[in-house]
């Protein structure tokens, strides 16, 4: 039994469980300081900002490097609990940390924050689970790099986890594959075992590998499996990834933004893919004038102020010149991106109505401190998202205000925000529901309007590749039953015991 002096060290006070022997365990792994049931800590949690059903863990524990991680796996399979990897810090939108099962264990890998190496020669870095935008964005323009990274992130989201869920990156230019800018990873599997993907697998130990020259850097392999990608978008439940190593790109030396604005999302169609096709500009993506309000203003009475001036679509390119011939470099990519406006009936601007390029471009790789931007307008977002082609995003967008409009949810209110990927090949389409959560009325028809969009625009072509929360059993239902039987079977051999994160996607067991 424990004493009382740990019981007043951890604050846990009378509680069940399944034999103390576990947390006297996890303590000898960890540390004291490393393991705690006290209540406030477990309620933040228990929930996110999410419609996921909120739910208390046993414990939590912060382990502070991979044998640690691997021995709390082996200790939850000797004593049947469940373990929730956790990496990003609050606010948490989409219920994937959420705990499900009764005998849950947050492990919190936010101590385990090195940034392990910076290599600008081959514009690769690699980072532990804990390493956020705002800690590592900094850190890499001292070294002349920039990443690959999602528009406006969360500074307090792990750079790792961004990488893992698939996030899209402001720029298809450089974003040759769907895994992209993830590269090599370490990994603790749910049998305990550690194993590392890509060039990182070997022959030799890490620093063997960069004494030779190597960069982990080819995420490939090893042999002709690739196991990286069972990882990604798996939402923790195939593994603990404890490092990773990121792409990079090069730090411009100077930069030009353009707009373009229509009422009509089918305008840009062809001016996009004229310049994806050719990879002219780095940072391309499409908002609606609700989301640039939201990502520029602070508060509801700005954004709806900016929103009403602002015209209903805006695509933003930016271009990039490096080193010496940087003017010229602008100068050549400016041309030919007129010309193909030119062709196409597209009318490039520097500013709009209440929006310079300069406000704009503040917003290009960097993080978002907090209130995060999503949140500003009414406190609470839910985002519909998927992957389709950007052909088609005119066509789904009609579809979901018509959704919103039989909910009676204001389609003004919604935020749009449409990324291509992949060099244009297909587009992230984004749908913000903004609303208020102190508000049950306003909070349970947002609720409705997620989950019965979800279910209309797969039935228009949507493919969800990355369910989150109440909308995963809708997923799911729609997909081929071949493919939750083939995704449990991968389960069933990387995490026999449904260890991690069960409940998530279509492994249940909890």
């Amino acid at each position: 039994m424990f004493t009382s002096s740990i019981v007043n060290i951890y604050g846990w006070g009378v509680f069940q469980v399944v034999g103390s022997q576990f947390f006297d365990k996890l303590v000898e792994i960890t540390g004291r300081s490393n393991v705690s049931r006290e209540s406030e800590i477990l309620e933040e949690y228990s929930r996110d900002l999410s419609f996921t059903a909120a739910k208390k863990a046993s414990c939590i524990v912060w382990p502070k490097n991979v044998d640690e991680v691997s021995k709390i796996v082996r200790l939850a399979a000797e004593h049947s609990f469940t373990l929730v990897p956790v990496s990003s810090g609050k606010p948490r939108l989409r219920g994937d940390t959420t705990p499900m099962a009764d005998n849950s264990v947050i492990v919190d890998l936010s101590k385990m924050n090195r940034i392990i190496r910076i290599d600008r020669k081959n514009r690769v870095v690699m980072v532990e689970p804990g390493v956020t935008f705002s800690q590592l964005v900094p850190e890499v323009n001292k070294h002349g790099l920039r990443l690959l990274m999602p528009l406006l992130p969360k500074a307090s989201k792990s750079v790792l986890a961004s990488g893992l869920e698939r996030e899209p990156v402001t720029m298809p230019k450089y974003h040759w594959d769907s895994s992209d800018p993830l590269l090599c990873t370490e990994v603790v599997f749910g049998t305990g075992d550690i194993f590392r993907t890509g060039a990182a697998a070997g022959p030799g130990t890490l620093e063997e590998q960069v004494e030779s020259g190597g960069a982990q850097k080819s995420p490939l392999g090893p042999t002709q499996f690739d196991p990286f990608r069972i990882l990604q978008g798996a939402q923790g439940t195939m593994g603990i990834v404890t490092w990773a190593t990121v792409k990079c790109e090069v730090l411009p030396s100077a930069r030009k933004l353009f707009f373009a604005v229509s009422d009509l999302l089918e305008s840009f169609l062809d001016f996009a893919y004229g310049v994806l096709r050719r990879r002219l500009g780095d940072e391309f993506f499409i908002l609606n004038n609700m989301s640039l309000a939201t990502a520029l203003r602070k508060d509801t009475q700005e954004i709806r102020s900016l929103r009403n001036v602002l015209p209903k679509w805006i695509l933003i390119l930016c271009i990039s010149g490096h080193g010496k011939l940087a003017q010229e470099e602008l100068d050549y990519l400016e041309g030919d991106i007129k010309d193909i406006a030119r062709d196409t009936g597209v009318n490039l601007l520097s500013e709009v109505k209440g929006v310079s390029s300069g406000e704009v471009l503040g917003l290009l790789g960097r993080s978002c401190e907090e209130p995060y931007w999503k949140l500003r307008f009414k406190g609470g977002c839910q985002e519909v998202f998927f992957l389709t082609t950007l052909d088609k995003t005119p066509e789904l967008y009609k579809t979901f205000t018509r959704v919103a409009d039989e909910e009676r949810y204001p389609p003004e209110d919604v935020g749009v925000y449409i990324q291509p990927l992949v060099q244009g090949c297909n587009c992230h389409c984004e749908f913000d529901i903004y609303y208020n959560p102190q508000d049950t009325m306003e909070a349970n028809r947002a609720e409705y309007l997620y989950l019965r969009a979800g279910e209309v625009l797969i039935k228009k072509g949507a493919f969800f590749s990355r369910p989150y929360g109440p909308l995963t059993e809708t997923v799911y239902r729609n997909c081929s039953p071949e493919t939750v039987v083939a995704l449990r079977k991968v389960k069933s051999i990387f995490d026999p015991k449904n260890l991690l994160n069960p409940g998530k996607l279509c492994f249940g067991g909890v």
